[in-house]
Protein backbone atom coordinates (compact mmCIF):
# COMPACT_ATOMS: atom_id res chain seq x y z
CA UNK A 1 0.00 0.00 0.00
CA UNK A 2 1.36 3.46 -0.87
CA UNK A 3 0.70 6.81 0.80
CA UNK A 4 -2.04 7.82 -1.64
CA UNK A 5 -3.94 4.56 -1.11
CA UNK A 6 -3.53 4.98 2.63
CA UNK A 7 -5.05 8.48 2.60
CA UNK A 8 -8.05 7.20 0.64
CA UNK A 9 -8.45 4.45 3.24
CA UNK A 10 -8.27 6.79 6.23
CA UNK A 11 -10.88 9.06 4.63
CA UNK A 12 -13.42 6.29 5.36
CA UNK A 13 -12.93 6.71 9.11
CA UNK A 14 -12.61 4.02 11.75
CA UNK A 15 -14.95 1.06 11.53
CA UNK A 16 -15.33 -2.69 11.85
CA UNK A 17 -12.07 -3.39 10.01
CA UNK A 18 -10.09 -0.20 10.59
CA UNK A 19 -8.50 1.44 13.66
CA UNK A 20 -6.25 4.53 13.96
CA UNK A 21 -3.57 5.12 16.59
CA UNK A 22 -1.11 8.02 16.71
CA UNK A 23 1.57 6.35 18.84
CA UNK A 24 2.19 3.16 20.80
CA UNK A 25 2.21 4.96 24.17
CA UNK A 26 -0.13 2.35 25.66
CA UNK A 27 0.70 -0.79 23.64
CA UNK A 28 -1.51 -3.09 25.74
CA UNK A 29 -4.56 -0.98 24.81
CA UNK A 30 -3.64 -1.14 21.14
CA UNK A 31 -3.15 -4.91 21.48
CA UNK A 32 -6.81 -5.10 22.55
CA UNK A 33 -7.79 -3.83 19.10
CA UNK A 34 -5.63 -6.47 17.42
CA UNK A 35 -7.20 -9.25 19.47
CA UNK A 36 -10.67 -7.96 18.57
CA UNK A 37 -9.82 -7.96 14.86
CA UNK A 38 -8.46 -11.51 15.04
CA UNK A 39 -11.53 -12.73 16.93
CA UNK A 40 -13.98 -11.10 14.51
CA UNK A 41 -13.30 -10.65 10.79
CA UNK A 42 -9.78 -9.28 10.68
CA UNK A 43 -8.76 -5.68 10.12
CA UNK A 44 -6.08 -3.03 9.77
CA UNK A 45 -4.44 -1.03 12.54
CA UNK A 46 -2.81 2.15 11.24
CA UNK A 47 -0.10 3.44 13.58
CA UNK A 48 0.82 7.07 12.98
CA UNK A 49 -2.69 8.23 12.04
CA UNK A 50 -4.70 10.72 14.12
CA UNK A 51 -8.18 9.88 15.43
CA UNK A 52 -9.73 12.08 12.72
CA UNK A 53 -7.91 10.15 9.99
CA UNK A 54 -5.11 12.67 9.39
CA UNK A 55 -2.02 10.85 8.13
CA UNK A 56 0.46 12.85 10.21
CA UNK A 57 2.94 10.06 10.95
CA UNK A 58 5.07 9.64 14.04
CA UNK A 59 8.77 9.82 14.80
CA UNK A 60 10.86 6.64 15.06
CA UNK A 61 8.15 4.50 13.53
CA UNK A 62 10.46 1.48 13.60
CA UNK A 63 10.73 1.87 17.38
CA UNK A 64 6.94 2.08 17.66
CA UNK A 65 6.61 -1.12 15.63
CA UNK A 66 9.19 -2.83 17.86
CA UNK A 67 7.17 -1.90 20.97
CA UNK A 68 3.98 -3.29 19.44
CA UNK A 69 5.61 -6.51 18.26
CA UNK A 70 7.08 -7.12 21.72
CA UNK A 71 3.67 -6.54 23.30
CA UNK A 72 1.99 -8.89 20.84
CA UNK A 73 4.54 -11.60 21.57
CA UNK A 74 4.27 -11.26 25.36
CA UNK A 75 0.58 -10.63 25.97
CA UNK A 76 -1.53 -12.19 23.17
CA UNK A 77 -2.29 -15.91 23.29
CA UNK A 78 -2.63 -18.05 21.21
CA UNK A 79 -0.04 -16.53 18.87
CA UNK A 80 -1.38 -13.70 16.73
CA UNK A 81 -0.81 -13.95 12.99
CA UNK A 82 -0.17 -10.57 11.36
CA UNK A 83 1.84 -8.65 8.78
CA UNK A 84 3.38 -5.19 9.05
CA UNK A 85 4.30 -2.54 6.53
CA UNK A 86 6.16 0.70 7.26
CA UNK A 87 5.58 3.74 5.05
CA UNK A 88 7.88 6.75 5.31
CA UNK A 89 6.29 10.21 5.06
CA UNK A 90 9.63 12.06 5.27
CA UNK A 91 13.08 11.59 6.80
CA UNK A 92 11.75 11.94 10.35
CA UNK A 93 8.23 10.55 10.32
CA UNK A 94 6.47 7.42 9.13
CA UNK A 95 3.55 5.16 9.81
CA UNK A 96 2.94 1.45 10.10
CA UNK A 97 0.17 -0.85 8.93
CA UNK A 98 -0.64 -3.92 11.00
CA UNK A 99 -2.76 -6.31 8.94
CA UNK A 100 -4.62 -8.81 11.12
CA UNK A 101 -6.46 -11.75 9.50
CA UNK A 102 -9.34 -13.57 11.12
CA UNK A 103 -7.73 -16.14 13.41
CA UNK A 104 -8.23 -19.87 12.97
CA UNK A 105 -7.61 -20.39 16.70
CA UNK A 106 -10.32 -18.20 18.21
CA UNK A 107 -10.73 -16.87 20.74
CA UNK A 108 -7.46 -15.05 21.25
CA UNK A 109 -6.84 -13.50 24.67
CA UNK A 110 -4.98 -10.46 25.93
CA UNK A 111 -3.18 -11.06 29.22
CA UNK A 112 -2.36 -8.34 31.77
CA UNK A 113 1.22 -9.60 32.14
CA UNK A 114 3.27 -12.36 30.50
CA UNK A 115 2.92 -14.35 33.73
CA UNK A 116 -0.90 -14.17 33.72
CA UNK A 117 -2.34 -17.53 32.69
CA UNK A 118 -5.74 -16.25 31.62
CA UNK A 119 -6.68 -13.06 29.84
CA UNK A 120 -9.62 -11.27 28.28
CA UNK A 121 -11.05 -11.88 24.83
CA UNK A 122 -12.30 -8.97 22.73
CA UNK A 123 -14.48 -8.73 19.64
CA UNK A 124 -15.19 -5.93 17.21
CA UNK A 125 -18.54 -4.15 16.92
CA UNK A 126 -18.45 -1.20 14.54
CA UNK A 127 -15.52 1.01 15.56
CA UNK A 128 -15.45 -0.44 19.10
CA UNK A 129 -13.52 -3.34 20.59
CA UNK A 130 -15.61 -4.92 23.35
CA UNK A 131 -14.83 -7.59 25.91
CA UNK A 132 -16.38 -10.85 24.75
CA UNK A 133 -19.12 -12.35 26.90
CA UNK A 134 -19.05 -15.97 28.08
CA UNK A 135 -21.52 -16.83 25.30
CA UNK A 136 -19.44 -15.05 22.66
CA UNK A 137 -16.28 -16.87 23.74
CA UNK A 138 -18.06 -20.23 23.57
CA UNK A 139 -19.41 -19.42 20.10
CA UNK A 140 -15.92 -18.45 18.88
CA UNK A 141 -14.42 -21.69 20.23
CA UNK A 142 -17.06 -23.96 18.77
CA UNK A 143 -17.13 -22.24 15.39
CA UNK A 144 -13.49 -23.17 14.97
CA UNK A 145 -14.01 -26.89 15.59
CA UNK A 146 -17.64 -27.74 14.80
CA UNK A 147 -19.29 -27.65 11.38
CA UNK A 148 -22.80 -29.06 11.75
CA UNK A 149 -24.81 -27.99 14.77
CA UNK A 150 -28.08 -29.80 15.51
CA UNK A 151 -30.76 -28.75 17.95
CA UNK A 152 -34.30 -29.67 18.91
CA UNK A 153 -36.95 -27.05 18.25
CA UNK A 154 -38.86 -27.37 21.51
CA UNK A 155 -40.93 -25.14 23.75
CA UNK A 156 -38.15 -22.76 24.76
CA UNK A 157 -37.09 -22.32 21.13
CA UNK A 158 -40.69 -21.58 20.16
CA UNK A 159 -40.90 -19.05 22.98
CA UNK A 160 -37.71 -17.42 21.70
CA UNK A 161 -39.06 -17.12 18.15
CA UNK A 162 -42.28 -15.64 19.50
CA UNK A 163 -40.26 -13.14 21.49
CA UNK A 164 -38.35 -12.14 18.36
CA UNK A 165 -41.62 -11.76 16.47
CA UNK A 166 -42.62 -9.13 19.00
CA UNK A 167 -39.32 -7.26 19.20
CA UNK A 168 -36.25 -6.69 17.05
CA UNK A 169 -33.81 -8.44 19.37
CA UNK A 170 -33.59 -10.12 22.75
CA UNK A 171 -30.98 -10.58 25.47
CA UNK A 172 -30.05 -13.54 27.62
CA UNK A 173 -31.86 -12.08 30.62
CA UNK A 174 -35.01 -11.19 28.64
CA UNK A 175 -35.19 -14.66 27.11
CA UNK A 176 -34.62 -16.33 30.48
CA UNK A 177 -37.46 -14.37 32.06
CA UNK A 178 -39.89 -14.77 29.13
CA UNK A 179 -39.33 -18.53 28.84
CA UNK A 180 -39.16 -18.99 32.63
CA UNK A 181 -35.92 -20.92 32.39
CA UNK A 182 -32.57 -20.54 34.13
CA UNK A 183 -29.92 -18.26 32.69
CA UNK A 184 -27.75 -21.34 32.14
CA UNK A 185 -30.39 -23.05 29.98
CA UNK A 186 -31.11 -19.80 28.16
CA UNK A 187 -27.40 -19.36 27.48
CA UNK A 188 -27.01 -22.90 26.09
CA UNK A 189 -30.07 -22.41 23.88
CA UNK A 190 -28.90 -19.10 22.44
CA UNK A 191 -25.41 -20.46 21.76
CA UNK A 192 -26.79 -23.49 19.88
CA UNK A 193 -29.08 -21.33 17.75
CA UNK A 194 -26.27 -18.94 16.86
CA UNK A 195 -24.03 -21.86 15.87
CA UNK A 196 -26.89 -23.31 13.80
CA UNK A 197 -27.16 -19.95 11.95
CA UNK A 198 -30.70 -19.39 13.18
CA UNK A 199 -29.68 -16.39 15.28
CA UNK A 200 -27.05 -13.67 15.06
CA UNK A 201 -25.19 -12.41 18.13
CA UNK A 202 -24.39 -8.69 18.36
CA UNK A 203 -21.77 -7.85 21.01
CA UNK A 204 -22.79 -4.98 23.30
CA UNK A 205 -21.34 -3.17 26.34
CA UNK A 206 -23.93 -4.53 28.77
CA UNK A 207 -25.67 -7.61 27.40
CA UNK A 208 -25.24 -9.08 23.94
CA UNK A 209 -28.21 -8.76 21.60
CA UNK A 210 -29.61 -11.74 19.69
CA UNK A 211 -31.74 -11.45 16.58
CA UNK A 212 -32.95 -13.62 13.73
CA UNK A 213 -30.27 -14.32 11.14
Amino acid sequence: MDLLQLKKLTAQGEGLHLEFKKKANFPEKIAKELVAFANTDGGLLLLGVDDDGTVSGTRDIEGEVFVMEATIEKLIKPRLTYQTQVIKINDKKGLAIFEIPKSEKRPLYLRNTPETKEGKAYVRNGHQSLQASKEMREILRRRCREKDIQFTFGEKEQMLMKLLDEQQYTTLLDFSKAAKISKFVASRTLIRLVLANVLEILPKEGEDHYRRK
